[in-house]
């Protein structure tokens, strides 16, 4: 069986820089033929773990966080070996997925504002993850996938390399919802905002700027996927409208299983809508389970049979 784990200098370059890839996984017309299938399969919510009013409204991306629970494609995906032995080589050979989602960028959309994430507190302020006391890391390894075309004009990802080793937010402050005001702002010359706030009420330093001359622009066609620290500064550009194709991300994020998830919480609150974590459980995507702090997705906790292959 192939390995796809990071090599030596692959991992090294990782550990420098905060991010790795981009790496093949489908073959473009592939991956273009199955969303075309699977965006269909997916208005079909009957299955879906978030069942509340606010998620059923459509009014909050929260609506659509953790569709791999449900969808089969999106489960394999998440599991594929080409993904999990790269995540593995990073966090060791015990992991969970614990979160996915969707990031559609659509024709004449801003783009998405810098940003960290450590305990990914910012939107509602109780930590979301939280690692052992004592631990050398924090946040999570997000794989951020392109369904789509994913370039500088349709509002591909931008990366600070190195970035990851510092935090200049602080989670612990609150940001304000407000989809009228904290969207369409332009921020030095680029429209930027973060899904109804402004990422800026976080900075540690309200007269710091992200050093945006040190950014790359981190192009890839339908089919490839990246891997990344959630706490390296990351953005996207703008679409620019010049193309009509919607910009199509799917991000899976990992932590090993030593990871508190959504410790003490009964409820995932963000973007002005909540959501119920009666059904939510994460997936061990590699090795074995020896905590019973968290969740864990099974057929009782779903209501119906799970669609993963388990590694």
């Amino acid at each position: 069986m192939t390995d796809f784990s990071l090599t030596p200098d692959e991992l090294a370059g990782f550990q420098k820089n905060g991010f790795a890839g981009p790496f093949p996984l489908y073959e473009h017309d592939d991956i273009t033929q199955a969303w075309r299938r699977e965006r269909i399969r997916l208005m079909d919510r009957s299955d879906a773990v978030y069942q509340d009013e606010a998620a059923k409204s459509g009014a909050t991306n929260i609506a659509n966080y953790d569709r791999h629970l449900d969808n089969a494609f999106l489960a394999d995906h998440i599991c594929s070996p080409q993904i999990v032995d790269r995540v593995s080589s990073i966090l060791g050979p015990d992991v969970l997925c614990w979160r996915t989602e969707f990031f559609p960028k659509y024709p004449g959309d801003e783009g998405t504002d810098w940003h960290q994430a450590d305990t990914f507190a910012n939107a509602s302020g109780t930590p979301q993850i939280l690692w052992p006391n004592g631990s050398d890391f924090g946040g999570t390894i997000t794989v951020w996938c392109a369904f789509t075309d994913a370039m500088v004009d349709t509002g591909c990802l931008q990366f600070i390399p190195g970035t990851h080793q510092s935090m200049n937010y602080d989670e612990t402050k609150r940001m304000h919802y407000d989809p009228e005001q904290a969207t369409n702002v332009e921020k030095d010359g680029v429209r930027r905002g973060f899904f109804g706030y402004d990422y800026r009420e976080l900075q540690i330093d309200p007269d710091w700027k992200p050093d945006e001359s040190q950014a790359r622009s981190m192009e890839m066609p339908a089919g490839q996927f990246i891997v990344f620290w959630s706490t390296l500064m990351h953005a996207s550009h703008p679409h620019s409208g010049l193309s009509k194709q919607m910009r199509l991300g799917f991000a899976a994020r990992y932590v090993p299983t030593s990871v508190r998830i959504y410790p003490d919480t009964e409820r995932i609150e963000e973007y002005g809508g909540q959501v119920s974590l009666e059904r939510y459980g994460a997936v061990l995507v590699s090795g074995e389970n020896a905590f019973d702090h968290n969740r864990i997705a099974t057929e009782t906790t779903l209501g119906h049979p799970f669609p993963t292959r388990r590694r």
